[in-house]
């Protein structure tokens, strides 16, 4: 007879905490003070300075691997085709931030050269994002408007609009430049966590269908007013049908034209991908394509705005003031879109990022780009996509990108003259599709999660209806209203032992299971802290199915009445102690003799929910229930120690190792309860 492998037996004694303690020494250590900290952070040698180094230039350590052979053939192609795909995003994202099209090339340049320094992404294509650009769009549009007079800014005294709205722009990207590097400095990275992938995602779908209002305008050919803050997208809308008559054929149909061949050859080259060696560049063909129609039929009304010489330029402070609260938030989307793409190209190659060190050089990119008239750079998931399938290994891949751009600012920029708006609009379009698909995933979403469904579609409902800047915040606030809703109602549950083993398990998903006559163990899944302590000790009346502090009052009042009548002889105790209660004296029973609480999940305990939760147990215990509390987490049992949690009525010999010792502990010493046992020989107890 063979004996399976998958059982075991242990033979061990039954432990309480104090018990585990008594027998098993802890390690007593030497706790860190502030000072210890502070004093080691500032403490300099040879081994931290190189330290230092490495992760301020990560360039250090991926260079010194560079594989020249077997890399760098890829990094050319990746780079080459990266770099026009770049010259063109940057182009059609620079309408969005209601920019002539050439400064939208300078993100796809200057922020480059910086990261590929100090970036730790290996993958990333660092440039223009629509998003990004949309929201600088918002401000310029705000501080320049087409019609109407602009900001009161000394800087902006003899330019035109166009050049107003470009130091806006610059000064904003140099700003958000600023919150990044500080952010860095001060190692606050972990600030992405508080960005879900759920809130992200309603996020930039409702910045797509901003971006795709927002282009209506270049597909009909209009001129449309722009229009900032709540409601926005509505007015554009309505300006948009209100010209709909008006609307350019050229443009029109150039548009539809292009956005069918892009969409088309786009899903080519993802069936075809592992056939083909690069993604055919469909957008760069069609660019080409349009400029030769446009200049041999001299649509010159309809080109992109022409090159001008770009020059070094310094911030300027008034436009800092005024923009300040809008950059915070550009300066936290720019960055978490940036690291929640490189995160997934690091976890597929196998290499680590450092979320402070890609805020440093994300901030020192825009304050370099910024200097230069760039827009705000982050990262784009097409162009990302393209730089990593056409076999790019490091961002040797990136600066080749950049390479290309210069050639086109240098050279080949008059060359792109006769582009045609429209073309651009189509272009922004066509690349929304993986962004407006997100709208697929709710139905899946809501099966899976609703509270993560409710907070995808209040931010997007709330970032399309009141713009970006408040939709972002609304979407934080309904982020967070779920997380308090989840550890502020739990799903609590009674559990029972699974029958012949040493495991507990709700007791509504089985039914093998075995329930102690007068034991109920009742599991807290979250922490306790002031905001649940109520919640909690509800959940534990329904669990007994009574509430002991009705239970006191009731056996006291009880008991004044039964002294009156023994006082006025109308009452007489008898011996037995089966005595029934008088007719008109009632005492609500008490069917538990023992409550287990399962502190497993339990991570901390505040001093609020401290004070409830010994009031709690204080209450069991004066109605003659033994509580136990099992599977304590060792710094909350020591925590409860120091907030003097125990006394002479909650002792520390209630808490045990798990579970299982308590049921031993329990079945020991409490056989189960007689059917009959009576309420009044209890009342007794108390005379």
């Amino acid at each position: 007879m063979r004996t399976s492998v998958n059982r075991y037996v242990v033979t061990r004694p039954l432990y309480t905490e104090d018990a585990f303690i008594k027998e098993h020494e802890k390690v007593h250590r030497q706790h860190k003070t502030m000072l210890d900290h502070i004093k080691q952070y500032l403490t300099c040698d040879g081994k931290r300075v190189r330290n230092a180094l490495l992760s301020l230039l990560p360039i250090i350590a991926w260079m010194k691997i560079y594989r020249l052979k077997e890399w760098l053939l890829g990094d050319v192609v990746s780079g080459v085709s990266t770099g026009l795909v770049a010259v063109l995003q940057g182009l059609a994202y620079s309408l969005l931030a209601s920019l002539p099209a050439w400064y939208g090339l300078y993100a796809a340049f200057f922020p480059v050269i910086i990261y590929f320094f100090l970036g730790t992404s290996r993958h990333i294509s660092v440039g223009a994002f629509p998003v990004l650009s949309l929201m600088i769009g918002v401000v310029v549009n705000r501080m320049v408007p087409e019609n109407g007079p602009p900001a009161n800014i000394t800087a902006f005294e003899g330019l035109t609009m166009n050049e107003q709205r470009a130091i806006v722009a610059a000064s904003l990207t140099f700003l958000i430049g600023i919150f990044q590097l500080a952010m860095g400095l001060l190692q606050v990275g972990f600030i992405v966590i508080y960005l879900s992938d759920t809130l992200i995602s309603g996020f930039t779908t409702a910045a797509a269908a901003h971006i795709l209002v927002s282009q209506l305008k270049f597909i009909f050919g209009l001129h449309v007013q722009g229009f900032s803050g709540p409601l926005s997208v509505i007015y554009i809308l309505e300006g948009v049908f209100g010209q709909i008559t008006s609307t350019n054929l050229h443009d029109l149909v150039t548009s539809i034209v292009v956005m069918v061949v892009v969409l088309t050859v786009k899903e080519l080259n993802e069936r075809f991908k592992s056939k083909l060696p690069v993604p055919i560049p469909i957008e760069v063909i069609m660019t080409v394509i349009a400029c030769g129609v446009s200049y041999a039929f001299s649509f010159k009304e309809y080109y992109v705005t022409s090159y001008n010489k770009n020059a070094p330029m310094a911030p300027d402070l008034q436009v800092f003031r005024e923009t300040s609260v809008d950059a915070f938030p550009m300066a936290i989307v720019g960055f978490a879109v940036a690291f929640a793409v490189a995160k997934v190209y690091s976890i597929k190659h196998d290499y680590v990022i450092d979320g402070n060190q890609e805020l440093i050089a994300f901030g020192a990119s825009n304050i370099f780009g910024g200097a230069f008239r760039s827009l705000a750079a982050s990262t784009a998931l097409s162009r990302s996509s393209v730089q990593e399938s056409t076999g790019g290994k490091t961002q040797v891949a990136g600066v080749l990108s950049a390479m290309i751009v210069l050639v086109v600012i240098l050279a080949l920029g008059f060359l792109l003259e006769p582009l045609p708006k429209s073309v651009l609009g189509a272009v922004v379009i066509v690349n929304l599709k993986g962004m407006l698909m997100q709208v697929c995933h709710v139905p899946s979403l809501w099966k899976k999660d609703r509270p993560d469904c409710v907070v995808w579609i209040v931010t997007c409902v709330a970032s399309i209806l009141l713009g970006l800047d408040l939709g972002l915040a609304v979407g934080l606030g309904a982020e967070l209203i779920a997380v308090v809703f989840r550890t502020q109602c739990p799903r609590c549950c009674v559990l029972a032992n699974i029958a012949g083993t040493d495991i507990y398990r709700d007791r509504k998903d089985y039914t093998s299971i075995y329930e102690p006559e007068g034991v109920k163990i009742f599991r807290i899944p979250s922490p306790i802290f002031f905001a649940n302590i109520d919640f909690l000790r509800g959940k534990l009346i329904d669990a007994v199915g009574f509430n002991p502090l009705r239970v006191l009052r009731k056996r006291n009042k009880a008991l004044r009445k039964i002294r009156k009548l023994l006082k006025k002889g109308e009452l007489t105790l008898m011996s037995d102690e089966s005595t029934e209660l008088p007719a008109n004296i009632s005492v609500p029973p008490v069917d538990i003799h023992s409550l287990v609480l399962d502190f497993s999940a339990v991570s901390f305990i505040d001093i609020t929910a401290l004070n409830g939760l010994k009031m709690a147990l204080k209450e069991f215990i004066r109605v003659d229930v033994e509580v136990y509390i099992v599977a304590c987490d060792p710094y909350v049992f020591e925590k409860l120690k120091s907030c003097e949690f125990f006394d002479d009525e909650i002792k520390t010999s209630i808490f045990f190792l798990t579970l299982h010792d308590a049921m031993l502990h329990i079945l020991q010493i409490n056989p189960p309860l007689k059917k009959h046992e009576q309420s009044f020989s209890v009342l007794l107890l108390y005379m």
